[in-house]
């Protein structure tokens, strides 16, 4: 089955991130209404591989897949800490970038997807295709957590 293959290739590409100390930090934050905030990455993960499955793009799996995991890797709860000069949604990216690139070894590709995930709320557009499905991904995954849509969620259970 399909989520199986998909669940199995982000644990496989995941596998140095999920394994971090950092990123099971975000268990303790909540992203969408009940979905913690590495459930939502995982979530993510495996909405941009259907995604290009679907779409038959060839493309760089592992980064697609590790930019997803990382792309909100700004290791607070954006509810209670607020961002000097920036609203969460603007800032979070470039937190989340410099985290990554001080816990993880990153390529071109998976910062890209980092730093452009909110367009358009940032202005300037993902440069690669990776990025465009990660960004695209993240709305749906945020929109069927935020409304408990959970039928069309094949990641992570919402705290696991």
């Amino acid at each position: 089955m399909l989520k199986n293959i998909v669940r199995a290739k982000v644990l496989l590409y995941g596998s140095e991130i999920l394994s971090s100390a950092g990123i099971q930090k975000e268990r303790l934050f909540i992203q969408h209404g009940t979905t913690n905030v590495l459930a939502h990455s995982f979530n993510v993960a495996c909405i941009s591989l259907l995604i290009a499955y679907f779409l038959r793009l060839k493309l760089n799996e592992r980064a697609l897949v590790r930019g997803a995991l990382l792309h909100d890797y700004f290791l607070y709860d954006w509810h209670k800490i607020k961002t000097k000069g920036f609203p969460h949604g603007l800032s979070h990216p470039k937190t989340a970038l410099f985290n990554a690139k001080r816990d993880f070894s990153i390529n071109e590709v998976e910062e890209n997807i980092i730093r452009r995930h909110m367009f358009p709320l940032t202005v300037v557009p993902p440069k690669y295709k990776e990025s465009l499905i990660v960004c695209l991904a993240d709305k749906i995954c945020a929109v069927t957590e935020t409304f408990k849509m959970r039928r069309f969620i094949i990641g992570m259970n919402k705290n696991k």
